[in-house]
């Protein structure tokens, strides 16, 4: 028995880990929106708005890819160990929430690496944060509801 607790908490101990590196990368991202969202102007040929713009784009791409590819997986397993069905079933409602969200990014990245045409940028920006607001709140809810509902049991 406690080996299988010093297993559990190895194991989904580094979730957290994962948990960590991915929310760091969220701030980079939220840094590099706010950073161009500032600005009040955008105008085509703005060598410094359009390495924002890059930056954003890179840190927004690198985000929404650890999240699918990398810590979604994560907290279902983990949710998945734990027997959770309840937190297995709110974790797929959320996750709809979340793959709405995607779409509007990717857009965003794929937009905004085909034109150098600044002039829908601002509002385009406008989408996005709304997007972001509402995938961070429901990330947030998924890391409540299948790792930190078990943090006692990892202990």
């Amino acid at each position: 028995m406690l080996e299988n607790c010093k297993s559990a908490r190895e194991r989904w101990g580094g979730v957290s880990e994962i948990i960590d590196r991915w929310l760091h990368t969220r701030q980079a991202l939220i840094i590099s929106f706010c950073g161009l969202s500032g600005k009040k102007t955008f105008t085509d040929g703005d060598q410094e708005c359009e390495e924002q713009l890059r930056e954003l784009c890179q840190n927004l791409i690198d985000y929404v890819s650890a999240g699918h590819f990398e810590v979604y997986e994560q907290l279902v397993l983990e949710g998945q160990a734990f027997g959770d069905q309840n937190g297995l079933e709110q974790s797929r409602e959320l996750y709809r929430e979340i793959d709405a969200t995607t779409d509007i990014a990717v857009d965003f990245n794929d937009k905004y690496l085909e034109t150098d045409d600044l002039s829908s940028l601002q509002s385009d920006l406008s989408q996005l944060g709304e997007a972001l607001e509402t995938r961070f709140a429901s990330e947030d809810r998924m890391i409540a509801v299948l790792h930190t509902a078990h943090k006692n049991q990892i202990a």
